[in-house]
């Protein structure tokens, strides 16, 4: 059977996901940023706690993948307490300026989690080759890659993660971006065998108060009295095609 994984931007999209039937959970914080590494708060929250395992995002910053000694410093820290809380796997990416696998940062990386699996996550959408990258992350023993394909969405991307998933003979390609109900059975078809999906919904929320013309969001218009959270309906449905 495959393996839904669903991305969560909170604790309690977390508990909604694991409830209605998803065998992973990658948890983020920014979904404006495209997911963040989550607060200590965050993390000690699901901690042991639910059924599934929970996987978080290590990033240190928006933006592209090619950090500064500092950032790099921050995700190993990020790594470290990720590791020693027991979480049993986690999901991060790094690249050279050259749109390559940073490969002795990523061999640092390795070595930090030794014990534990390691998701590459869609930095490799950014690389300039990847063929190179899929037998680089190989080489470093990386469990699986996140990747649409290299294109804005994964179904526009399905070639080159049909292509990836026959030439893999390490990491499992997972398919992500844009991954719903709708077209779910095109990447099974394909022969992928794990898919990553944020299955969200619209919700208002509860507040009765609305403050008209502030804004909490430095990018765009926002509507803060509107959020996105996991769709257990969504969820289910997803997991009980595959």
């Amino acid at each position: 059977m495959a393996t839904l994984e669903i991305c969560c931007y909170g604790v309690e999209c977390a508990f909604r996901a694991a409830e209605a039937g998803a065998d992973r959970i990658e948890l983020c914080a920014a979904p404006a940023e495209g997911g963040l590494t989550p607060s200590a708060g965050m993390l000690e929250a699901l901690r042991d706690t639910l059924n599934v395992p929970v996987f978080p995002i290590i990033r240190p910053r928006g933006g592209d993948f090619c950090y500064s000694d500092r950032e790099f410093a921050v995700l190993k820290s990020d790594i470290a307490r990720v590791r020693e809380w027991g979480f049993p796997g986690l999901v991060t990416g790094v690249l050279d300026r050259g749109g390559h696998i940073d490969l002795p940062r990523m061999a640092q990386i390795m070595a930090l989690c030794e014990g534990m699996q390691v998701t590459f996550h869609r930095a490799f959408d950014l690389c300039c080759n990847p063929l190179r990258a899929l037998d680089t992350l190989t080489q470093l023993g990386v469990d699986r890659i996140l990747t649409s394909g290299q294109q804005e969405n994964a179904e526009n991307g399905l070639t080159l993660l049909a292509d990836l998933q026959q030439r893999s003979r390490g990491p499992i390609i997972m398919a992500g971006s844009g991954v719903r109900l709708s077209n779910l059975h095109r990447f099974l078809q394909a022969g992928l065998t794990e898919v990553h999906s944020s299955a969200a919904r619209i919700v208002p929320s509860a507040m009765t108060y609305r403050k008209a013309g502030v804004a909490m969001s430095a990018v765009g218009p926002a509507d803060e009295y509107t959020r996105r959270v996991v769709d257990e309906e969504m969820v289910a449905a997803m997991k009980s095609m595959m």
